[in-house]
């Protein structure tokens, strides 16, 4: 008979109410002598179990379900036969509304199982199906209907397993704690349950909702993999390092030396697919941006708009994915004392909406490297690079759940974001060493009267234009002419003069589009201010071991004959630094540092910086990034405005309206046009100010922030907050490296949907307080905001 009754809005037709008996005639039928049965209808969508009269009662009350055309939960057996060895699917329907939680989970792994692949206007050919796929889809079918123990209506052995291993990794319990009670609960329940035992078989249910992982044997001394060609090999073909460990005999054992562990990209990002609320999110974009002046997302950025004018093919699907990558080292023990370091890798898509990029649900680690891997880190890249090549170039077949049909996806990686020492391993240029650069009137228009002076800066006039901007293809052709050694420990990194400061040429060059990009790495805004910060804090509050304002920097004064005003005193027999002006005086330092240690932000604003003020001392302990982020642009200018000279204070006003402007969610271009010029002219002003020794790599990089905002939009898309921030997740796990990455490889981003609603937290009592201090702070604020808006902005000459 037809089941096109399901879907008769008139549940008192003659045909509705045949239909509902057929339906409950079939179910008694395939399970004799039970005396409930599933009921589908739109309320209990298959996960209550009723008696036959009041499925009956329900399905005329509420309708049924309208996608369950295939009564698979009742007992009905899906024709899978085909004449091909391998089985195949054609106008499958969906097996259960995807409100059913579990079986939506199953709906998102196995897609050929939940909806007509094969819709209007895509070819009539069946779409065939792996055998061990179908497989694996027929036992988690198998434990989603099975009952937890006889007569359980509320849990299925699948359901049950899901709840608890979601559990165990959302409050990071280890595997013994999960066995314990695991084997707790089981002796809890009827005898007859089918609970699993112990984690092993738990995770031996749930495989194929999952996604694996390899494991690559690595050269000791970083020379190479033991991957495709050479995975045949015992001993590293460059260093002749064995490649196995070796007993006290000897002896060879088959325990590896090294091991790398790689996920592969391609089914992680089909999974992204494989449900509806994150698939049509991946086409936001292209259907829902607002394209105005205002940046609020990486595709207002210039760099996504030429990217997709040079390549036009992969642009013209909106599906493809845009990938950013990066890295950064960890100790995975919290011991910061010892040696041992991890390096994972991750990929993020950026093809989302603001409010769901950058998210730890869709963070990627694709691979993760055990200790520094240094300049060899490209070694380990190589099983990401083939894969990101093939995906360029023959992309893999996918399931789109949003829309029912199957495409080629494609993937391109638009740049890497990475802190100062990450960068020179990932791009090939080398970040070590000391560098004071003071030339930043190269950057001014070429009749600027800075140009002219001499006396004030560095006892040189400036001529020079700005350095010019290399082309990819530019830095390609430079990198093919010269030689560079082989990757490894074992091999002398001694770098001709011709070699400039590259160290070696990065293997993303192997990727066709790479040197089309018009930004591959990003700077890290995170650490550039915090960098910033510590340089400047120190110097002003003439901090020892921080301060710029050294004996050493007095000295270089004198030799290039410029500011007699900073030079060493020598009217005693023993030459001294005197304090220079741009330090506070001791009685200044305390009261500012007081002022910090007084002040009270909202909650969840800040952490609370008081307790890092060693006002005695006179320094402050124990800052992080965010702390730095906030103090820079919230405490600095305040608390400086009546403790240090006027031409001081104005250029740090100006640098921290840089930084709160540069790290907005949302950028205008105009705004960064003139943060470009603002830029250039408090370094200029520094220059007059601070000793050479202040212009360190950190402070000359923040001339190309808005430059690289203007390419790539904000920078809260680009910096490391969410990378640290789940690097700190990682630190908690109870075994490093194997323990890193349960949760990509048993959740996808769809199982959010299991996490319980939080609960609520007790209403907050708003901190006020008492008048004197309330006072005393609105003046200073007051105060505060009236002299930035006073500020104007640099003129143009």
């Amino acid at each position: 008979m037809s089941r096109r009754w399901i879907q008769n809005p008139n549940r008192c037709a003659d045909e509705y109410l045949d239909g509902i008996e057929d339906f409950i005639e079939f179910a008694r039928r395939q399970n004799p002598g039970a005396t409930r049965i599933r009921c589908p209808c739109r309320r209990c969508n298959n996960t209550l179990w009723e008696t036959s009269e009041n499925v009956g009662f329900h399905l005329v009350r509420n309708g049924m379900i309208e996608t369950y055309s295939i009564w698979n939960l009742h007992g009905e057996q899906v024709d899978h036969a085909s004449s091909s060895n391998a089985p195949r699917v054609d106008n499958v329907e969906p097996i259960v509304d995807p409100n059913d939680q579990v079986m939506g989970i199953i709906q998102d792994a196995f897609p050929f199982a939940s909806t007509n692949i094969n819709q209007e206007g895509e070819d009539d050919v069946p779409t065939p199906i792996d055998s061990a796929e179908f497989e694996q889809y027929e036992k988690l079918l198998k434990n989603a209907n099975r009952e937890l123990y006889p007569g359980c209506e509320s849990f299925s052995v699948l359901t049950a397993i899901v709840e608890l291993m979601h559990g165990k990794i959302k409050y990071r319990m280890s595997n013994l704690c999960f066995d314990y009670f695991l084997g707790v609960f089981k002796r809890m329940l009827p005898t007859d349950n089918c609970l699993p035992k112990d984690h092993k078989h738990a995770q031996k249910v749930l495989h194929g909702l999952g996604l694996g992982y390899e494991k690559i044997h690595a050269c000791k001394n970083n020379c190479m993999l033991f991957y495709k060609e050479h995975e045949t090999l015992d001993t590293c073909p460059i260093c002749n390092e064995s490649r196995f460990k070796m007993t006290s005999q000897n002896r060879t054992t088959k325990i590896p030396q090294k091991v790398m562990r790689y996920l592969p990209l391609k089914p992680r990002l089909q999974r992204l697919y494989m449900s509806t609320h994150t698939a049509t999110d991946r086409r936001w974009h292209k259907e829902k941006r607002v394209d105005d002046d205002v940046m609020r997302h990486p595709a207002d950025g210039e760099a996504w708009k030429e990217f997709d004018r040079t390549f036009p093919k992969f642009a013209a699907d909106p599906r493809n994915v845009r990938l950013g990558l990066a890295t950064d080292g960890l100790n995975p023990y919290g011991v910061l004392n010892q040696h041992h370091s991890t390096w994972p890798i991750f990929a993020f898509p950026h093809n989302l909406p603001p409010w769901k990029c950058m998210k730890k649900e869709y963070m990627m680690m694709t691979v993760l490297i055990t200790k520094d891997p240094g300049r060899s880190i490209d070694v380990y890249l190589r099983p990401l690079v083939d894969e990101l090549k093939d995906l360029w170039t023959n992309g893999v077949r996918t399931y789109d759940k949003s829309t029912g049909r199957m495409f080629t996806l494609r993937a391109a990686v638009m740049w890497t974001a990475n802190d100062f020492p990450a960068y020179a391993m990932v791009s090939g240029w080398s970040t070590k060493g000391k560098v004071c650069y003071l030339g930043h009137r190269r950057w001014l228009p070429w009749d600027h009267e800075w140009r002219e002076k001499d006396k004030e800066f560095d006892g040189n006039t400036e001529h020079r234009l700005r350095p010019r901007e290399w082309s990819g293809d530019e830095i390609l052709e430079q990198l093919n002419r010269l030689d560079f050694a082989p990757f490894g420990k074992t091999v002398s990194r001694t770098r001709p003069s011709t070699h400039l400061n590259w160290t070696h040429k990065p293997m993303f060059f192997e990727l066709p589009y790479w040197s089309k990009l018009k930004l591959r790495h990003n700077l890290d805004v995170m650490h550039v201010e915090k960098n910033v910060f510590d340089t400047l804090v120190g110097t002003i509050l003439d901090i020892e071991g921080k301060t710029k304002d050294t004996i050493k920097a007095r000295l270089d004064l004198e030799r290039m004959g410029i500011r007699r005003g900073l030079w060493m005193n020598r009217d005693s027999d023993k030459a001294r630094r005197d304090l220079a002006f741009f330090s506070m005086k001791p009685n200044d330092k305390k009261e500012f540092l007081k002022f910090v240690s007084s002040v009270k932000f909202p909650d969840g604003y800040a952490s609370n910086i008081a307790r890092c003020v060693n006002v005695d001392g006179g320094k402050f302990t124990g800052l992080k990034s965010h702390d730095c982020h906030v103090f820079m642009q919230r405490l600095l200018p305040v608390g400086i405005r009546h403790l240090l000279p006027e031409d001081v204070v104005k250029p740090i006003m100006l640098l921290s309206r840089f930084f709160s402007q540069l790290t907005a969610k949302t950028l205008r271009r105009t705004d960064m046009f003139q943060l470009c010029h603002d830029i250039v002219q408090v370094l200029c002003k520094f220059e007059m100010i601070f000793p050479p020794a202040f212009f360190t790599s950190m402070m000359h990089v923040m001339v190309h922030l808005p430059e690289e905002a203007l390419l790539a939009g904000p920078v809260n898309y680009r910096w490391m907050y969410p990378i640290e921030r789940l690097l700190g997740e990682l630190k908690k796990s109870k075994r490093p490296e194997a323990s890193f990455f349960p949760i990509s490889l048993v959740f996808p981003p769809s199982l959010s949907r299991l996490s319980p609603p939080p609960p609520q937290p007790p209403p907050l009592v708003p901190w006020r307080p008492c008048r004197r201090r309330r006072r005393r702070h609105r003046s200073l604020i007051a105060v505060a905001v009236a002299t930035v808006a006073s500020l104007p902005s640099p003129s143009p000459p």
